[in-house]
């Protein structure tokens, strides 16, 4: 009996999402999506990066952002006002944002449990810790970038849970645990500092279709990621992370299919900053996703403070080098964090969709300090990765989600837009020569 990674890999790519369904009659759209993919493209796209940063929600990051839809306070349990306060990027405390964690601050779209979330603290902090917005002179290169380029000011975290699954969406958007499950992975891996293929001892929590989270299910998972689609096209593609192994933001060893294959060890590379060396020696991928170290992501808790830098050191090395006029970067914010934010989602089911976080588009091809309304969510990631490369959708969250399109000059794409260096307090020689740690970034 031939298996279902098998039959999903020794047929054209037309018929690869039919195969991996079941034959689903949704896929009957698969011709018009290939075509769509062509006419929707940028033509002179040969390269995207993903940046994915940590935990923060639009509110948090953006508050007061010109054109953008902020708010400076929120309500609590009681519907009473609380002003956002300032909090620095790296104050010492981590909010818990599991999957139970976003129903209490969600409150069912009131958007006013915030002040019962649970606050891991190793300084003083009350229950209003959760209203809080780092000031703008902490993330100004964020700023720079969102003001020169395009940001979407709604833009939705896929999932309801923290970083685990959020990076698993990231990939295929889903987090479902085998092709055409109904069962999504919901929350960290126990013990949560693994989680991956080679790690047959750890486990996770499921959701099902009616948000019961249920049975607990290895951390190894037999579905699509648009990584398989890249392989079967032969476009090239490189996952950079910070340590080697399993881990939460590690997220291509929890996807077995990619796990197993040979290539594996040169298209996943540790740590991140071996993207400004591909980047300087003429290899960038066609397509790059790159997550943060511990210390140089905006993780609460766990930050130095450095992750505007870490971002804007890979936004420049792609700017000053021969890949400018070919690249579209994506800096995104894997979960909300459970930091405050003022817009209720719209939710698809029990667990789609999550809270704001922001995106910023970065490109020659991308609209002048342009701030996006329409909705967006980590599926529009994917969906315009398919589009941009003639890819089948993988039938997920990429289905239903926009293509970011209204963030670029679809028709009158140009390469001759100069690139201007985003300043920052540490340069691409810090990230470097930064230590290497092997720390589990996030624990919830």
């Amino acid at each position: 009996m031939v298996g279902p990674r098998l039959s999903c890999y020794s047929i054209g790519i037309a018929s690869l999402l039919i195969a991996c369904s079941g034959g689903n009659s949704t896929t009957s759209v698969l011709p018009k999506d290939l075509h769509n993919s062509v006419s929707r493209a940028l033509p002179k796209v040969a390269h995207i990066v993903v940046i994915v940063q940590e935990n923060r929600t639009l509110d948090d990051l953006f508050q007061g952002f010109p054109g953008a839809n902020t708010q400076s306070y929120g309500l609590n349990s009681n519907n009473q006002q609380v002003p956002l306060q300032s909090e620095s990027l790296t104050a010492p405390y981590d909010i818990v944002h599991s999957h139970a964690s976003f129903m209490t601050e969600y409150a069912h779209g009131q958007m006013n449990g915030f002040n019962l979330a649970t606050i891991s603290c190793r300084s003083l902090c009350t229950g209003d810790t959760a209203y809080g917005y780092v000031p703008q002179l902490e993330v100004q290169p964020y700023w720079d970038m969102a003001s020169q380029y395009a940001l979407a000011d709604n833009m939705f975290q896929s999932n309801e849970g923290p970083s685990y699954p959020a990076h698993q969406y990231l990939l295929s958007g889903t987090s479902t645990i085998a092709n055409g499950s109904k069962l999504r992975a919901s929350e960290n891996p126990d013990p949560f500092t693994n989680g991956g293929c080679d790690q047959h001892s750890d486990s996770v929590t499921l959701i099902d279709t009616l948000g019961k989270e249920t049975q607990a299910a290895p951390t190894c998972f037999d579905r699509l990621s648009i990584f398989d689609l890249l392989d079967t096209a032969g476009l090239s593609w490189k996952y950079y992370q910070a340590f080697s192994g399993p881990g939460i933001w590690n997220a291509v060893d929890s996807i077995k299919q990619i796990w197993q294959k040979p290539e594996f060890k040169t298209n996943v590379v540790w740590p991140p900053s071996q993207i400004l060396t591909d980047i300087a020696n003429g290899n960038l991928a066609a397509v790059s996703f790159v997550t943060p170290t511990a210390l140089a992501s905006d993780h609460a808790g766990q930050t130095d403070g450095s992750g505007p830098s870490w971002v804007a050191s890979v936004v420049n090395a792609i700017g000053t080098s021969q890949y400018w006029s070919s690249t579209v970067v994506f800096v995104t914010w894997d979960d909300w964090g459970g930091w405050y934010d003022h817009v209720a989602p719209h939710r698809f089911n029990a667990y789609e969709l999550g809270l704001r976080v922001p995106l910023i588009a970065i490109s020659p091809f991308a609209k002048t300090g342009y701030v996006s309304h329409k909705q967006h969510e980590v599926g529009s990631i994917l969906k315009f990765i398919e589009k941009q490369f003639g890819l089948p959708s993988m039938g997920t969250t990429d289905v239903r989600a926009d293509d970011l399109s209204d963030c670029f000059n679809m028709l009158s794409p140009t390469t001759s837009r100069p690139f201007r260096r985003i300043n920052a307090r540490f340069d691409a020689s810090h990230f470097l020569h930064q230590p290497l740690r092997a720390v589990a970034p996030d624990n919830d």
